[in-house]
């Protein structure tokens, strides 16, 4: 008799309505589907599942759908957020864009993809910190950024 029904390993840690409860992303602009893993604090591991569908690609590339680098680098972001504004200190509280560094654009995003987006935050101080982020599609590097954020 087996113990386990295997559930636990296909469920997300957080859904999109959970993850709303944190972030105040809304559609179209929410770029996670669900929430893999997380440490509140330390580090997030999020998923999108990459659609035709998507509004940015009518027009990014008519012919050669790509997603943008920087909807990818946002994601990585609203990663961060689910991380940081999950500490029970940052409830309710937003956190903002300060500083891209090191962005490095590896690998093309289109639709049918699964990016893998994991950020985590290495340097916090106040309401200042940076998160290491790195976004992937069947494990390969599609893109790798530093993120400064600040908490308000």
């Amino acid at each position: 008799m087996q113990k386990s029904s295997g559930m636990e390993d296909i469920m997300a840690l957080l859904t999109a309505k959970e993850i709303m409860e944190i972030i105040p992303h809304r559609q179209p602009f929410m770029l996670l589907d669900t929430i893999e893993e997380m440490t509140p604090g330390v580090s997030a591991v999020a998923k999108k599942c990459v659609s035709y569908n998507e509004p940015f690609f009518q027009g990014h590339f008519p012919g050669e759908p790509v997603m943008p680098g920087v909807l990818i680098i946002e994601a990585l972001a609203q990663t961060g957020a689910v991380a940081i504004l999950s500490l029970e200190e940052n409830k309710g509280k937003t956190a903002y864009f300060a500083a891209i560094s090191s962005a490095k654009f590896k690998k093309k995003v289109v639709p049918g993809d699964v990016l893998m987006l994991e950020t985590e935050i290495i340097k916090q101080k106040g309401a200042i910190g940076i998160g290491r982020a790195t976004a992937t599609v069947d494990g390969k590097v599609a893109v790798q950024a530093e993120l400064t954020f600040a908490i308000s």
